[in-house]
């Protein structure tokens, strides 16, 4: 079965009115997503897509039962639209959003801790569980439903792997965009926990970057407690140090963070590790 999601996930956007929100509201509701209704203050009483709109989460939460938000809120207002979601009692919030200020995201994340929500994001591409629910930005034509987890930093290179995977015969039980910055709610390792869990997933393939230390955590989560098999990809081998490449989180700093590290933590812990993605398929067969 996927994790985060299943046939029970009410879905609502936040920010349904705005370009990006109404396109990709569209996208989810043809893949088949239970999407219940929006959210934009002040234009409560509209319709997007068929779906109606309320003012403030808590009214859609009140009509529609939504226990699920993804957020498509410009980077000054998607921290608000967050701690809106959480005080709503939403359990899964998705942020799509890029640029939020990490001591936005500090706070954020410390909110967090004192409630029952799961934030993905921000700045990733969302997830998809094939064959019950697209979330996020991922096309749904690359999915098919099978036994492989993907969790991923890289929203691209997430979509070049499920589709290789679906090309090799290999379906997928969800792929999880956790996102790039350095700040996220829900990170490698409590989402390898899930996957291990997961009756239904039987193979992970993980793919990091550069900066930070999250696949180095990953992998000693792995040696320590995974019994499934994992494939990787580590991309920024030939990334300078001190330069931001792309991520905010992807910046190689005093000599840590560097993708030798993270590949030398990876195969100690027994993890498959690809010099391209294409490779990862093969590495699971």
């Amino acid at each position: 079965m996927a994790i985060m999601v299943n046939q029970d996930t009410r879905l609502i956007v936040q920010g349904i009115t705005g370009r990006e929100g109404s396109f990709h509201t569209k996208q989810m509701i043809e893949y088949g997503t239970n999407l219940v209704g929006g959210v934009t203050p002040g234009k409560g009483g509209e319709w997007v897509h068929g779906k109606p709109v309320f003012d403030t989460v808590k009214k859609s939460v009140d009509a529609t039962g939504a226990n699920a938000s993804i957020i498509y809120v410009a980077a000054p207002y998607a921290p608000d639209a967050i701690y809106e979601a959480v005080d709503a009692g939403i359990q899964l919030i998705v942020c799509i959003t890029e640029g939020i200020p990490i001591i936005e995201m500090m706070k954020v994340y410390q909110y967090l801790s004192y409630h029952n929500s799961r934030l993905v994001g921000p700045n990733c591409p969302g997830l998809l569980a094939p064959g019950i629910a697209k979330i996020g930005i991922m096309p749904g034509y690359i999915g098919t439903p099978g036994n492989v987890g993907v969790v991923s930093k890289s929203g691209t290179l997430t979509y070049e792997v499920v589709y290789a995977l679906t090309q090799a015969g290999m379906g997928q039980t969800t792929c999880v965009g956790i996102g790039g910055d350095p700040i996220i709610g829900t990170n490698f390792v409590e989402t390898l926990q899930m996957f291990e869990e997961d009756p239904e997933t039987e193979k992970v393939v993980l793919i990091g970057e550069i900066g930070g230390r999250a696949e180095v955590d990953a992998a000693e989560f792995i040696k320590a407690n995974m019994t499934k098999p994992v494939a990787a990809f580590i991309a920024g081998k030939s990334a300078p140090p001190g330069t931001r490449m792309g991520h905010a989180g992807a910046i190689i700093e005093g000599g840590e963070g560097t993708a030798t590290e993270k590949i030398e933590a990876l195969l100690e812990a027994g993890v498959r590790v690809a010099d391209n993605p294409e490779q990862i398929p093969a590495l699971l067969k």
